[in-house]
């Protein structure tokens, strides 16, 4: 060391603080040690005890907090069931229980059984985004690679319901309502996707369609919403609610008996996606989470989603009684007190 800064570091003081350095190492590694061991002991006894389930097809996620026990059954839990997906959307129940939903940016549609099975069930869908079972079994699905309505028939064949013309353009159907009658509700705002060529709307505004039973023609029946998105209707089909997720806001429509929509009224300031409804007439809309309102608008139920974004809902399993939820790359369910309706 230079004489010029000898007198920085006195012998005294650098060997007062290496004993002091040495001997703090020497505790925090003995603690390190002790909290590993302590950790691992936790979890092989956790484990013994089944207080985490983690299998092939469900990983607990989270209990339901107390404000959800009136719809979400008593200490039910969150379950993920997979997230090997790229964004899933549009589930839909069939008359037995099981659960089809959508992969759209991979082109899948996959199945969820009632014995807790997952599936893929069909590759090549034109893009399907919503879904919704008819009476006699088929998928409905909006399909927005083409712009078309369709038909996946039980055999998995394709039927072309409605396909926009050039001179009535659509901008990419994306979920669908299936009144008692067979007419379909359809909502078409305007996402951009990757595997179109067009990069602009093809139309200037974002509508709500109806498409009359056995008919090949849309009747537009709302112009005024700025970008709508999740639709379900009542089963004595008398009301229509529908999300605006371009205004956060959600709304509920008389429906006329020939299909048509009025008395549009703000159910509740806050938008949604997917929309579904359990035998109570409590509405659940999703983004974050899951937020379940009752009919007359007022939030009684929260739940949790560990994901950026909850797309989607419906009911399932043989009693219609498990919410399942596409968010993001994941799908998970919770056991409820409610059943579903669709």
């Amino acid at each position: 060391m230079p004489r010029c800064c000898t007198w920085l570091v006195p012998t005294h003081y650098f060997n007062e603080h290496f004993d002091f350095c040495h001997s703090f190492i020497s505790e925090f590694n003995r603690m390190w040690h002790y909290f590993f061991k302590t950790a691992c002991l936790f979890l092989i006894t956790a484990v013994a005890a089944n207080r985490f389930v983690v299998s092939a097809s469900a990983t607990i996620i989270a209990t339901a907090t107390k404000d959800t026990n009136s719809v979400v059954a008593a200490d039910a839990t969150l379950q993920r069931i997979s997230n090997q997906f790229d964004f899933t959307e549009g589930p839909a129940v069939d008359r037995n229980g099981n659960v089809f939903f959508t992969d759209q940016n991979r082109n899948n549609i996959w199945k969820w059984g009632t014995d807790g099975t997952l599936a893929l069930y069909m590759h090549g869908t034109d893009r399907a985004n919503g879904l919704y079972f008819d009476k006699k079994g088929n998928i409905i699905a909006c399909a927005d690679e083409k712009n078309r309505l369709l038909a996946i028939t039980p055999h998995k064949k394709k039927e072309v319901l409605y396909k926009a013309p050039k001179r009535r353009r659509l901008n990419g159907p994306n979920d669908l309502w299936i009144d008692a009658r067979g007419g379909i509700y359809i909502t078409d705002p305007y996402y951009q996707r990757p595997y179109w060529k067009r990069k602009t709307p093809a139309i200037k505004g974002q509508y709500v369609y109806y498409l009359p039973p056995g008919s090949r023609q849309l009747i537009t029946i709302d112009t005024s919403l700025k970008q709508p998105n999740g639709i379900v209707g009542t089963p004595d089909g008398t009301h229509l609610y529908i999300a605006d997720i371009g205004d956060w806001k959600t709304y509920r429509y008389d429906i006329a008996p020939d299909g048509m929509l009025q008395n549009k009224t703000l159910f509740v300031a806050q938008g949604s996606d997917g929309l579904t409804l359990d035998e109570q007439g409590n509405v659940y809309l999703t983004g974050d989470g899951v937020t379940v309102f009752n009919k007359a608008g007022d939030k009684i139920a929260h739940i949790a989603v560990p994901a950026k974004w909850t797309s989607n809902l419906c009911f399932g399993g043989k009693e219609k009684n498990v919410l399942f939820i596409t968010a993001s790359e994941a799908v998970y369910t919770i056991q409820m007190n409610v059943k579903g309706v669709e």
